[in-house]
Parts: structure tokens; C-alpha cells; sequence
């Protein structure tokens, strides 16, 4: 798409939906900022998934980083690095390392980016029989300890923000006993947040099942939420599309959160099946979400702490880890693109006259029908970025520069 077609594309949108909507539209767009997760520019997958590795795949965090940093470089939309502590902030694999935090915080500074939200590593050896909820007090204070550090590293180096999701559950009825590991997992929860800065944002996720099959102790929105009443206003619900059975209206949950005022994130990923490893595609899914996080005011607000925390968690072993991580913020783009162009009052209008069909034609309109990529691609060139990252970045030489040495 070149710059006339870019040109002729926005007049086309402004005469369907208004000069007005599509500034506002350009604007959110320029404003929009997502986390890269360091994770998804490394090796990702084999044992039962095979021994195949993409060309050029970081083997270590610091080009982690500088891949991180060519991806802002194209697209402007992400200056922070979401980062495992034991992945990314240890030497031995099983400890925390302050001499790591510094080296990497350090090179992410020279490279033009921050170190973003903390994952706690729940899910390494020793936890076969859960983390949090474990019966064991040796796996429990280990990853208690952990996590209090990663607060600490997000306070320090970080944005503030810890996002929290366990393995724990099980594979088989009477394999534990339910009330108990949800009591030693609310129990491990409020011995952390006691040792937290309120000041530090503890987001806690949900998955419907892995790896345990039968029972998740942590499952849905709800028992994220119910665990976040009594930990104070420092806690909250990070919300992954791919955490749920299939079919769920995810855009109602968002909006419960949003109207009940919980502090909130997202992880942007697509799932088909029973995972969640995806890139985020352009489906109207993921344009009504943003529709209710724009009504909600929570995506582009002036005041930065009324917005959500913006998260891309994925990792696919197949793709290229670029192409990958490009797709995501394009189609994040086009979908908040797409929600800002709805006629909000045109829609009440029509709600309150009862008109089902038309305010389901007029709201996908925007929500489907609707062309947005001239739009998008306005909002990079204002910015001085390249209307199409994709093209910049096969252009650039960067992909033979890693594929020929990391080998």
C-alpha cells in the first residue's frame, strides 16, 4: 500500500464514518502501547513438539532485547520488555540474580526500551505437586520468595507491575483435595502481598486447565477476582484470551472489570484449540474487546494509571519470532482502530428504539466491515514510522543478520 493508496483509503473511511472519528481513530492508534514478552524471541517448544528452531532465534536476553528494540523501532507501540525473573534474571536457572537485573536493566536503557511487567517462574522442577497451593512449605516459601523479589525488581527497574499465574491443579478426582490447595493458595497470597509495596500492581491470571486437566485452582476471571477482595487495591485480574473454554463472550468479562473499577490487564495471544501460543489475529473477537475497553476509557486514557496493563503473551515453535510479534501489534492496531470508529450515540439510538438488526448492521459496520489498514497505516507515517513494518523489516537486513550468527 503506498502513500497514495493510504491517502485515498483514509477519505474513504472519513466519508462513511466522519473526519471526526477517523482523527480520533489515527490518534488512539499513535497513543496505543502493548509489552513484548522477552520469551517470545527465544527458543520455544521441542520435546514432544519436535526439535525444529526458527532462523534467527535469540539465545540469550540481551538479543532478546535487541530484537525487542528493532520491533519498537518499526512500530513505535512498544518501549517496555515484560521478563520472567528465572528465565531472564538468573544464573543458575533456579535463583534470582541482582547482578543479572543490573546488566539487563542496563542494556535495555542503551537500547531505548524498560524493563516492564515481573512474571514470577512458578513452574519449574520441584513443582509436579503445585506451587502456591503446594503442601509443601520448602516449594511454597521458595516461591514466595521469589515472587516478593519480583516485586522488588519491579519497583526498582520495572513499571510497577507483577502479573502472577500458577500451574496448580490437578489431573485426577481424589488426586487432591479441592478446599485444601485453594486454602493454602489464598493462604501463600496474602504472605506475599503483606510483603509487597502497595505501591507495586499485582496482577493474578486465570487458565481453564494446564497442566492439570481435572481441576485448576485458579480457572476463571471469577476465582481471580474473589481472591484479589482481601489483598488489597493493589491487586487485580489479568484476563488471557486464551484462558477460557470456547465460545465465551471474553468482551463481557472486560467489561465487568472495567465497570466494577478491578485493576486489570491483558495478555493478547490466539487460541484454537487448548492452548494459547498464537499470534493475535484481526478477528472481530478482538475488535469488540477493544470497543469495550475504549467505552471503558482504559486504552488510551490521558491519565496513564486509569489505563489497563497491555501485555502480547505468546510463543508459538514454528513461526518466525518477527513476523510473529509484528502480526500481533498490527492486528492489536487494526482492532482498536476498528472500535474507535463505532457511532457509540447513532448505536443508543437505535438500542433504545429497539432496533436489533440495525444496531447490529451499524456496530459491525466498523467492528468487521470496515477497511482500517489506510487508517493505521496514517498513523504510522505521522509518526515518522514505516507504514508497513512488515516490508521495513525484510528491507532492513536484520533477519540475515541474526540468522547468520545465531547459529
Amino acid at each position: 500500500m503506498n502513500e497514495k493508496q493510504i491517502s485515498l483509503g483514509v477519505q474513504l473511511l472519513e466519508q462513511e464514518f466522519g473526519a471526526k472519528r477517523v482523527r480520533q481513530a489515527i490518534d488512539a492508534v499513535q497513543k496505543f502501547r502493548v509489552e513484548v514478552p522477552s520469551w517470545v524471541f527465544g527458543n520455544f517448544g521441542a520435546g514432544r513438539f519436535g526439535d525444529y528452531t526458527p532462523s534467527g532465534v535469540a539465545r540469550n536476553i540481551f538479543e532478546k532485547l535487541q530484537d525487542a528494540a528493532m520491533i519498537h523501532q518499526l512500530t513505535g507501540a512498544t518501549p517496555n520488555v515484560a521478563m520472567h525473573i528465572l528465565w531472564d534474571f538468573t544464573e543458575d536457572g533456579w535463583n534470582p540474580s541482582w547482578k543479572m537485573v543490573e546488566k539487563v536493566d542496563l542494556a535495555t536503557r542503551e537500547l531505548g526500551l524498560a524493563i516492564g511487567a515481573i512474571n514470577p517462574t512458578y513452574f519449574l522442577k520441584g513443582s509436579h505437586r503445585n506451587s502456591y497451593s503446594a503442601d509443601e512449605k520448602e516449594t511454597v516459601d521458595r516461591y514466595i520468595d521469589q515472587t516478593v523479589v519480583s516485586a522488588e525488581i519491579a519497583k526498582k527497574y520495572g513499571n510497577n507491575l507483577v502479573t502472577l499465574w500458577f500451574p496448580d491443579g490437578s489431573s485426577y478426582p481424589g488426586q487432591v483435595q479441592l478446599s485444601r490447595v485453594y486454602r493454602n493458595m489464598k493462604d501463600s497470597l496474602h504472605r506475599t502481598m503483606q510483603q509487597i509495596d502497595p505501591k507495586v500492581k499485582v496482577l493474578i491470571e486465570y487458565k481453564l486447565f494446564e497442566p492439570g486437566t481435572y481441576h485448576t485452582v485458579i480457572s476463571d476471571w471469577g476465582t481471580s477476582y474473589m481472591l484479589t477482595q482481601d489483598l488489597g487495591k493493589n491487586a487485580g485480574v489479568l484476563v488471557d484470551l486464551g484462558h477460557h473454554p470456547h465460545a465465551t463472550n471474553i468482551e463481557q468479562i472486560v467489561m465487568r472489570l472495567v465497570v466494577e473499577g478491578v485493576p486489570a490487564g491483558f495478555h493478547f495471544n490466539t487460541r484454537y484449540a487448548a492452548d494459547d501460543d498464537h499470534s493475535v489475529e484481526p478477528n472481530p473477537e478482538m475488535a469488540r474487546i477493544f470497543y469495550e475497553l475504549v467505552l471503558g476509557d482504559v486504552v488510551t486514557n490521558s491519565k496513564a494509571d486509569k489505563n489497563w496493563a497491555y501485555m502480547i503473551d505468546q510463543c508459538s515453535g514454528r513461526e518466525h519470532r518477527m513476523h510473529a510479534i509484528l502480526h500481533s501489534i498490527d492486528s492489536l492496531q487494526v482492532a482498536l482502530a476498528r472500535a474507535m470508529l463505532v457511532d457509540t450515540p447513532a448505536l443508543q439510538k437505535l438500542q433504545d428504539r429497539d432496533e436489533l438488526i440495525l444496531a447490529n448492521r451499524l456496530f459491525n459496520n466498523a467492528m468487521i466491515l470496515a477497511d482500517v489498514r489506510p487508517l493505521v497505516a496514517a498513523a504510522r507515517l505521522d509518526k515518522n514510522l514505516p507504514a508497513d513494518p512488515f516490508a521495513a523489516y525484510d528491507a532492513s537486513g536484520y533477519r540475515q543478520k541474526t540468522d547468520s550468527e545465531r547459529v
